[in-house]
């Protein structure tokens, strides 16, 4: 049997560690190849219009694998958080593409993995089926453990420009979508922190009401401390057009840290790269000059 991971939204982040767990158990995987024009076009052809362009993504490479393997992994992860959720697309995702591709050869588990127990609880149950013995899932849960944090150390030459790079994984750590956006800083002698490589503080008690979707509460706590800190120069904010969650934390951060640089690229799957590339020159020499004569420019990017 041939499980097939579709290298798209979350499985970007936890590829290895979900790779390593089936290696465990004995179960075959195969992994899509990394986004490019013929997956998103394949995505862009069988997803609704409506959705986002990660969630277009997926449905690519779950297209690409269609008759690779035997069954394609489409998790409905519901939690991360104790008391909160992720984005609601991922809720129904398997139905998305159960009936937008017509394809049935899906295994979707559903995932709540806001601790070691409930985390534990959603692999074995999906393992379940398999009569796996008790010391082979022990033995699999750890692997599972130890390769969660891919991106916890990116590596990157230190500067004296200092960027904090938010957005969604699977939008920060996908070069195709995101047209190699951390090169390309580095190449502009930039340093770049994602939420991933960096501890943050708790700075929700600032909001109105405490934020629900993790994502939300992640990049908001992410923005604020380093900011707080004196870390960072500025701020890039990678948005998916018509992220329900982005429209919400996009102007959450832009209330509270006031003239810092802060700049928000939009992309969809009609995003040029010329645009891109000339609105991070242009950031990147805002910072420079705002450094030089001690931060007496306009910030909004």
């Amino acid at each position: 049997m041939i499980i097939g991971i579709p290298n798209a939204l979350l499985n970007i982040k936890y590829r290895d560690a979900i790779q390593e767990f089936f290696q465990n158990i004995g179960v075959t995987t195969f992994v899509s190849p990394k986004t490019n024009k013929e997956i998103l076009d394949l995505g862009v052809l069988n997803c609704v219009d409506e959705a986002c362009l990660p969630v277009k993504v997926f449905h690519g490479h779950v297209e690409y694998l269609r008759d690779r393997c035997d069954f394609i992994l489409v998790p409905r992860i519901m939690k991360l958080q104790k008391n909160e959720f992720i984005c609601p697309k991922f809720c129904g995702l398997p139905e998305m593409i159960k009936y937008s591709l017509d394809i049935k050869n899906i295994i979707a588990p559903t995932i709540v993995a806001y601790d070691n127990k409930t985390l534990k609880k959603s692999l074995y149950e999906l393992v379940k089926p398999l009569n796996i013995k008790k010391e082979k899932f022990e033995k699999a849960f750890e692997a599972f453990k130890s390769n969660l944090y891919k991106y916890r150390n990116l590596d990157y030459k230190n500067s004296d420009l200092k960027v904090l790079l938010l957005g969604h994984p699977y939008l920060i750590y996908d070069d195709f979508i995101n047209m190699n956006i951390i090169k390309k800083l580095k190449a502009f002698g930039v340093s770049v922190y994602t939420e991933d490589n960096v501890d943050f503080y708790d700075y929700t008690y600032r909001l109105i009401k405490k934020p629900f979707w993790t994502f939300l509460r992640n990049t908001y706590n992410c923005a604020i401390s380093l900011i707080e800190t004196g870390k960072i120069d500025g701020i890039i904010y990678v948005s998916s057009f018509a992220c329900g969650i982005d429209s919400f934390s996009i102007d959450l951060i832009k209330k509270d840290i006031g003239s810092f640089p802060y700049l928000v690229l939009k992309i969809d799957e009609h995003t040029g790269e010329a645009g891109i590339d000339t609105r991070l020159e242009a950031f990147v020499d805002l910072l420079k000059r705002r450094a030089k004569n001690e931060y007496n420019f306009s910030t909004l990017g």
